[in-house]
């Protein structure tokens, strides 16, 4: 007789496992509603057969007083199954974003901060979720990444991030929690129609389904086709950006330019989440293709959230937004290791007297051996230096025995760059 087949909700469990390596731990996101907590009661069940070490993360807002009551369902549950559980307790700023989002990034915060890399984290959003989160995106003019919603599986920060059931109807999970006499705790702010998602979900999908009783799978299959053609734009754009890099975070202008914009809105987007910086909003991202025809002198900056471009010399530099230097100077005797506000520099200079070290604050001349005198500007455009990087120069000087301030070295660290004078011993060590 053929074995009786097993519960789905279960196999799409014994499933995501193949995302953990093996000796790996799961984490299971527990907020204490109904979804985190059929979760976590059946991830009980496929971890214990397959001796998988499983672990809970509760996050706790502080948002509301029924946040102590989710707490302390948390820890009755996790004392049943006889799985550890780590409370996180966060602060929600919404200064500039609303709660919702705000206490969204808090939340993955404290999972970044608490789940070791390698460790996979369960989330027990559905395709109720899905549906709602296609939406909300497609009402604020999300492209394809922002309509394809959430992924089932993706890594994150050293963290494989797996949304098991996100398939599933919540339906589905509700008579499987009343089949197992689960009880959980019910968010009164679920009820709060001013937040987005609880208008759509108690407002807007119940009216839908009175038309389109499948209103939710078909939204959610509507993200999944988004997700794969996203993903396959974005192959296609990892090939492309290859044959236009000329360096980490650098496109060759001219050539982007030959692309049509629509390629060239791909293209940036493509290599800024290689880059892990924050993708431009469409009024910066014109803002910046608009000015790629700039003057070869031109210096173009662009900034948004995390992230700024620069286009200088033909290149189109994408980086994360570089923060003011602090006022900086030091004595240092050229042994030790030379500290700046930025990292050490594995440096050494053969000094008799001690030497002054600070930033390049501009009009700095070398003596540069069998070349005579030298302004340290012309020395770093021949180094092909960006504007914006040459403020991080650090500059070495010593006062000679006519009490003359000595300009003895001027070092780049990032390039492992450095201008001596003549008849000075400059070394790098070999640890760089």
């Amino acid at each position: 007789m053929a074995p009786p087949p097993r519960d789905p909700l279960l196999t799409r469990l014994y499933s995501a496992l193949v995302e953990t390596p093996p000796g790996r731990c799961v984490w299971v996101a527990l907020s204490g509603g109904l979804d985190s907590t059929l979760l976590l009661s059946l991830a009980a069940i496929v971890c214990k057969e397959t001796q998988t070490p499983l672990k809970a993360i509760h996050v706790h807002h502080g948002l509301q007083t029924a946040a102590e009551a989710f707490e302390q369902h948390c820890r009755k549950l996790c004392t049943s199954l006889n799985v550890p559980l780590s409370v996180v307790r966060v602060r929600v700023n919404s200064s500039g974003q609303g709660i919702e989002g705000a206490a969204r990034e808090a939340r993955y915060t404290a999972f970044a901060e608490h789940v070791p890399a390698g460790d996979a984290l369960w989330l027990a959003q559905h395709q109720n979720d899905q549906a709602e989160t296609f939406l909300l995106a497609a009402l604020r003019g999300s492209g394809l990444r922002g309509i394809s919603a959430m992924p089932n599986q993706r890594h994150w920060r050293g963290s494989s991030l797996v949304r098991p059931w996100l398939d599933v109807p919540q339906e589905t999970l509700k008579r499987a929690a009343e089949a197992l006499g689960l009880t959980w705790c019910d968010d009164p702010s679920n009820a709060e129609t001013r937040f987005d998602r609880n208008f759509l979900r108690h407002r807007v999908f119940p009216v839908l389904s009175e038309r389109w009783p499948h209103v939710h799978a078909g939204f959610a299959v509507a993200a999944d086709q988004a997700g794969d053609a996203d993903a396959l734009l974005i192959e296609y754009a990892e090939e492309e950006l290859a044959t236009l890099s000329l360096g980490t975070g650098q496109l060759d202008v001219a050539a982007l330019g030959r692309r049509s914009l629509a390629r060239q809105r791909l293209l940036v987007r493509t290599l800024c989440q290689q880059l892990g910086v924050a993708t431009p909003p469409r009024k910066r991202l014109e803002s910046l293709l608009s000015q790629l025809d700039a003057g070869s002198g031109a210096q173009v900056r662009v900034a948004w959230g995390n992230a700024e471009a620069r286009v200088w010399q033909q290149r189109l530099y994408l980086m994360e937004k570089s923060e003011l230097l602090p006022e900086w100077c030091a004595t240092w005797d050229g042994l030790a290791p030379l500290v700046t506000p930025l990292g050490e520099v594995p440096l050494s200079v053969v000094s008799e007297s001690s030497l002054t070290v600070t930033w390049r604050q501009g009009g700095e001349v070398l003596d540069i051996p069998k070349r005579g005198r030298r302004n340290l500007k012309r020395l770093l455009q021949e180094a092909s230096i960006p504007p914006w990087e040459r403020e991080r120069v650090v500059v070495i000087w010593r006062e000679n025995a006519e009490r003359k301030i000595h300009c003895v070295a001027a070092v780049y660290p990032p390039g492992r760059l450095c201008w001596q004078a003549a008849g000075e011993r400059v070394t790098w060590r070999d640890a760089f």
